[in-house]
């Protein structure tokens, strides 16, 4: 009998919520994939990213083992978590609940990129969005992936200012809910850090 709480997808891997048990190999990726980067935030910073949104962040496994894991949280509309530190004790957005869902990072192991697990990820992300009644999804896109994404739907906003631990090249993106994401078929992406050529971190 299937598990409710996980996607299985036509290439047999599976999508669930990312539990406590999963922080070893969700940091061991995130470090392995952006550290040569200088973009790593270390267990502490990762955690603070998923505390305030537990259901928004999910893990996709393959043939048993971890293959990848999306983080995204409640964040005001044109603001980004910044790099260099955790999201502040008590910041769940009880008081004043943000409609914007911050998708903060997005990782596919380098093995299986080019193969759908990222769209697949992605897809379940869109769909418990739009069922909890976000209304805007957000990124901010680095390494030159502004391209990739604004041909899903996302505009870029490269007037809104993003924390200087993105770097310099990186541009705040937005996709209305309403819009879905076009060209599906392009799995190469990846968000906060993200970049869409397969010699980098992509999906």
């Amino acid at each position: 009998m299937n598990n409710p709480g996980i996607t299985t997808t036509a290439t047999g891997s599976g999508v669930r919520v990312l539990a406590d048990g999963d922080w070893g190999a969700v940091t061991a990726l995130e470090a392995a994939v952006y550290g040569p980067l200088g973009l790593s935030e270390g267990e502490l910073r990762l955690r603070s990213r998923a505390r305030p949104s537990p259901g928004t962040c999910l893990v996709v496994e393959s043939g048993g083992a971890l293959a990848g894991y999306l983080l995204a949280l409640p964040c005001p509309a044109f603001g980004a978590p910044d790099l260099a530190r955790p999201e502040p004790p008590g910041a769940d957005g009880a008081a004043a609940p943000s409609r914007n869902l911050h998708l903060h990072d997005l990782v596919i192991v380098p093995e299986l990129r080019r193969r759908g697990l990222g769209r697949n990820v992605l897809d379940r992300l869109i769909r418990t969005a739009r069922t909890r009644g976000y209304e805007r999804l957000s990124l901010v896109a680095v390494g030159g992936s502004d391209a990739f994404w604004s041909s899903c739907g996302f505009v870029a906003h490269p007037s809104v200012p993003v924390p200087d631990s993105y770097g310099r090249s990186a541009v705040y993106m937005s996709l209305p809910l309403t819009a879905g994401l076009r060209a599906r078929e392009r799995t190469g992406c990846s968000t906060r850090k993200g970049i869409d050529r397969p010699d980098r971190p992509v999906l």
